[in-house]
């Protein structure tokens, strides 16, 4: 793959390997989709729904679509791969696209076990080695990436060629003893008794509500009110009490010892304005050997969602940075 760690405007000189990509490369993006993102879906590859059995009997559902390499799409915690209809429609274009519902998200099936990061990575490991899929690029969102650092340390980078890292700390809570510094830098969310109280009212009478106050929180405070209730919809799909099981699991690690490990072509993406630090994104890229970055701008939907809020830069990014 062709170096693309710099990707100088006309108005800048070339840029270090510190400094963040502001502008996008190469192709152009496909439009929202209606219900969550307020466009019009123009002519793509057809979308199938299928499904792929695990080793522990759980049905799992995912979306295909395109031909060509395979670009693996892994929603984040209690989100569905139907949030990624506006790039399954820009990616699969150019790539075979694949994206997963977890076990218990989306229309997957809703087991009573198995809501841990180990099972997931293990998930992951056993659809593609099912399906065959090999040199694939993996873009994971938030607890998709935290996947993905499960995965890389149980099989290291089988069956992965490239990966696209979207907005996650390497460790959302934070020990008694870390400096302000190294909150910051970590992404740290959570102390252990916030994380604890959060996972209880998402599992009590009032989860929904929980719900819907954590979601809002991700997105920027103008995102349109019928789209935000769309995104909680399909959060809800994950039982409150396996989503607050989940969250404890998710949230308890700290992947710092896992992110120097990769050795694949990585981007970085963040957001000026989402609840995990620009600086706990610069420290993973920093810390993955020639990775690249990219944080959105506050003024360019850069919340934790920015593939929702701007879904054409988002897209145009991604495939610039394929090439």
């Amino acid at each position: 793959m062709t170096d693309k760690k710099t990707a100088p405007s006309p108005s800048t000189t070339p840029p270090t390997r510190r400094q963040v990509l502001k502008h996008a490369v190469g192709v152009g993006a496909g439009l929202a989709t209606a219900h969550l993102l307020g466009g019009e879906a123009s002519a793509a590859p057809r979308v199938r729904s299928r499904s792929f059995t695990t080793s522990d009997g759980v049905t799992l559902n995912y979306l295909e679509a395109g031909r060509g390499k395979p670009l693996l799409l892994l929603p984040g915690w209690s989100q569905s791969a139907a949030l990624y209809e506006s790039q399954i429609r820009a990616f699969a274009r150019h790539y075979h696209v694949f994206v997963l519902d977890w076990r218990g998200h989306g229309e997957s099936d809703k087991p009573a076990h198995g809501y841990r990061m180990a099972r997931f990575s293990r998930d992951l490991y056993e659809f593609l080695r099912g399906l065959g899929l090999k040199n694939v690029t993996a873009l994971g969102h938030s607890m998709g990436c935290g996947t993905l650092y499960s995965y890389w340390s149980n099989y290291g980078g089988r069956f992965l060629d490239r990966l696209i890292l979207v907005d996650v700390g390497p460790a959302m809570t934070v020990w008694p003893d870390w400096s302000e510094e190294e909150r910051i830098e970590a992404g740290a969310l959570f102390t252990p008794e916030a994380l604890y109280t959060t996972a209880a009212a998402l599992r009590g009478p009032d989860g929904i509500a929980t719900t819907q106050g954590l979601v809002a929180s991700l997105f920027s405070p103008d995102y349109p009110a019928d789209r935000l209730a769309a995104v909680v919809e399909e959060n809800l799909k994950l039982p409150r009490e396996y989503a607050a099981k989940l969250l404890v699991d998710q949230a308890a690690q700290d992947w710092r010892d896992t992110i120097p490990l990769i050795d694949v072509p990585a981007l970085v993406i963040g957001g000026e304005a989402s609840i995990f630090s620009p600086i706990s994104q610069e420290w993973v890229a920093d810390n993955i050997p020639g990775a690249d970055l990219i944080l959105f701008g506050a003024s360019e939907g850069g919340s934790h969602f920015m593939f929702l809020e701007n879904p054409e830069k988002f897209n145009e990014d991604v495939l610039g940075w394929l090439g």
